[in-house]
């Protein structure tokens, strides 16, 4: 079978619907680069069952033209398929925080983005995995939150008329003053087991969240491993002056905000836990997970990935 180029899959929705004009004015740029199937998503979990089918149609690739949503959905339709039928993934941000493709090095520009998605270099990137005990499981790419960091993004679906990290802030700062809970776990990874009580946990394959939060400078897609960032139990005073490091990345230099790098880790808590999974809501105000396993699954798709040495 003669195996097809590029398929596009776009979400027109992405950044409350600003992407549709964006999408538009590339139009003549992708004819110039040689076309794509272009197809746009229609309800959730749509972007996923598209890039399955892509998978199973024998494209070569697939661009995710979204943000970290859409590229969400889609890694989870290409881990779906066997390895050896997995498309390239391409991405081109045109949504709110657009976090994995820059960890990837991807441009912001629209236009360099879609060059990038079909003419730069090709590298396998890792891809971690959630179980919870609900039985529930997917695939993530950048960042999975629990507790205060996911309390923060379902509080910014309240704030959407703000854009990029100005919706984070304003959450943030809504969760500090009415969310303020911490919880115990009890914590195993490959290496150590331990219990801890915790304000926020963020485990990371990406660098960075929230639009503009380094959370994990030094994390990388291409490692096998997966960072944490873990913040104890701290007054609000001291959380809204963390803040700032976690902006420019230099948190880990304060002693109380501890980080760990593993391949897997299990979770454990008194409570049920808020979640996010790369800024989409994995567990909500209404949750009852409490026990998650986490794995890191170390080059797991094949990715455009312009940032990276070769």
């Amino acid at each position: 079978m003669l195996r097809k180029k590029v398929k596009l899959i776009f979400n027109p929705i992405a950044n409350l619907g600003r992407s549709w004009p964006i999408a538009s004015s590339l139009r003549p740029l992708l004819t110039e680069l040689g076309g794509a199937d272009w197809t746009g998503t229609v309800y959730p979990t749509h972007a996923a069952e598209l890039a399955r089918q892509a998978g199973e149609e024998g494209y070569e690739k697939v661009i995710a033209m979204g943000g970290d949503g859409t590229v969400h959905e889609v890694v989870n339709g290409l881990m779906q398929l066997p390895p050896e039928k997995r498309p390239i993934l391409g991405i081109v941000p045109v949504g709110t925080g657009n976090d994995f493709a820059y960890s990837l090095g991807i441009s912001s520009i629209p236009e360099e983005a879609l060059r990038q998605a079909f003419q730069g270099p090709v590298h396998e990137i890792d891809v971690a995995h959630v179980e919870d005990n609900r039985g529930h499981s997917e695939y993530w790419t950048n960042t999975l939150g629990i507790g205060f960091d996911a309390l923060i993004n379902i509080r910014s679906r309240r704030v959407a008329l703000f854009q990029g990290f100005a919706v984070y802030f304003l959450a943030m700062m809504q969760a500090l003053i009415l969310d303020y809970t911490p919880y115990k776990a009890h914590l195993r990874t490959d290496h150590q087991e331990w219990d801890e009580s915790l304000l926020m946990m963020v485990i990371c394959n990406g660098k960075r969240e929230g639009g503009g939060f380094h959370i994990a400078p030094q994390a990388s897609q291409q490692d096998g491993l997966l960072n944490s960032v873990r913040v104890p139990v701290i007054r609000r005073r001291r959380m809204l002056l963390t803040v700032p490091y976690f902006m420019n990345g230099t948190h880990e230099k304060l002693s109380y905000v501890h980080s760990l790098s593993f391949r897997t880790l299990e979770i454990n808590s008194d409570r049920p836990l808020y979640i996010h999974s790369d800024g989409e809501i994995y567990a909500g105000m209404h949750s009852t997970v409490n026990h998650l396993k986490i794995e890191c699954l170390p080059s797991a798709i094949r990715a455009v990935a312009p940032g990276f040495k070769s």
